[in-house]
């Protein structure tokens, strides 16, 4: 009897240890307040929640917080004709002119100045804002084709986006999002 107690504690501690590792272990894209960069965002797609406007419907786009870390919403649609033709989206004004401003709510405003970005052969510029909703921010990015502008809004579950922008980024120069800016842009 003394023995079958004896083998049974020992495998409780042993099972309890390995738990305790895997949890330790396990990724964890949310440590101390601050989100990081998903290893391997799953992204999948939404139905557009948005009234249509003069810019029509888009593509929306979700990556759950099991895969991000936090939910994240990205919002993409093509506005043809509506770039600056010679320079493109080259700086946070004309990423201001043409973002979706809108969808993030009343008066978002900028946590910092914008970044250049490149998706696929395309540049662009992405710039971080608050949101009206607690505990959130979003993401505006804006990639051009000659004078048609590809803009992504992307909505983050946690007032700091910047970790997620390089998956998000990378999500936007997938084989998904390139072939619908092609069809979309007609290219």
């Amino acid at each position: 009897m003394k023995r079958t107690v004896a083998i049974a504690a020992i495998a409780g501690f042993s099972l309890g240890g390995l738990v305790a590792l895997a949890w330790y272990q396990w990724p964890s894209y949310v440590r101390d307040g601050a989100v990081e960069t998903p290893r391997r965002p799953a992204w999948t797609e939404a139905q557009w929640p948005f009234p249509v406007d003069e810019w029509g419907k888009g593509k929306a786009f979700r990556c759950a917080a099991a895969d991000c870390g936090v939910e994240v919403n990205v919002y993409v649609r093509a506005k043809i004709g509506f770039c600056n033709c010679t320079t493109g989206v080259a700086d946070d004004e004309e990423l201001d002119r043409v973002a979706d401003l809108r969808l993030m709510g009343e008066r978002p405003s900028a946590l910092a100045a914008g970044s250049p970005i490149t998706v696929a052969w395309m540049k662009g510029r992405s710039r971080a804002y608050t949101t009206q909703r607690p505990q959130s921010s979003a993401l505006a990015i804006a990639f051009n084709d000659r004078c048609d502008v590809v803009v992504a809004t992307a909505i983050v579950a946690h007032p700091r986006p910047a970790p997620l922008e390089p998956s998000i980024v990378a999500f936007l120069s997938s084989e998904t999002v390139i072939r619908w800016a092609e069809v979309t842009l007609g290219l």
